[in-house]
């Protein structure tokens, strides 16, 4: 397991625009990372997965063509760019790593082993 630092939160207006980053304590091109989110008295949904190398990634049908998910396994680090960001994409937000082993993309929560403590984004209409 790595241990994972999520930052990048805030609060912004409708229409505007975020980059979350996770900064992890290992080395993380063996891993597959993803975003989750969880907003107040709803269950944590997949956002986006990415594959060890970045070349496949998934989105949740929600942020599809809004947000990009992106990883830089030089700096250990990965990325969510949020644009276009609604009131519905209030919640915490969450980085993860799968175990090693795994190369494809994936949005099944089960899947993952390290997870952030989260960081708060906050969009106002």
């Amino acid at each position: 397991q790595v241990q994972l630092v999520e930052s990048g939160g805030g609060s912004v207006q409708a229409g505007g625009s975020l980059r979350l980053s996770c900064a992890a304590s290992g080395y993380i091109a063996s891993l597959v990372m993803g975003w989750f989110r969880q907003a107040p008295g709803k269950e944590r949904e997949g956002v986006a997965s990415i594959s060890t190398t970045g070349g496949t990634t998934v989105y949740a049908d929600s942020v599809k063509g809004r947000f990009t998910i992106s990883r830089d396994n030089t700096k250990n680090t990965l990325y969510l760019q949020m644009n276009s960001l609604q009131p519905e994409d209030s919640a915490m937000y969450y980085c993860a790593a799968t175990g090693v082993g795994w190369v494809y993309p994936v949005l099944i929560q089960e899947r993952y082993d390290s997870w952030g403590q989260g960081t708060q984004v906050t969009v106002s209409s």
